[in-house]
């Protein structure tokens, strides 16, 4: 049994990038799927879709420049067994505010520059440059 879906989810997309894949399925969750939405909306992955097979599947079009992917980090910040939460006058900067952290607030996920600006705090999922 998984515990961390989506630590797993991110590292399913670092091993795709690291040989080079275009596209890598995902057992599909609405959570996931939120977290895809923001990445494509960032600019890190192409595309992010629900393929209804079953059981259905989240198939992520990759990114890459050159021949580097588009993601040259993607980490789990918050995990099951430690969880971190971040006041809205806490919000982390990553890399100098180039990259963007994801976080679970009460208006939805959203990326630490756009609660910033709802001033909400969340649960910091994680951070991607």
């Amino acid at each position: 049994m998984m515990t961390d879906p989506i630590a797993d989810m991110l590292t399913r997309i670092r091993n795709a990038q690291a040989v080079g894949k275009k596209t890598v399925d995902l057992a599909f969750s609405k959570l996931k799927m939120s977290i895809s939405k923001i990445l494509v909306e960032e600019g890190y992955i192409n595309k992010a879709e629900k393929v209804d097979s079953n059981p259905p599947v989240l198939r992520l079009e990759l990114k890459y420049i050159g021949k580097n992917p588009a993601i040259q980090s993607i980490k789990r910040d918050s995990t099951p067994g430690h969880r971190k939460y971040c006041k809205s006058d806490e919000l982390p900067k990553v890399l100098n505010d180039y990259g963007i952290a994801i976080l679970s607030t009460s208006k939805g996920l959203m990326t630490n520059k756009q609660a910033r600006k709802e001033s909400v705090g969340g649960e910091l999922i994680c951070s991607v440059y």
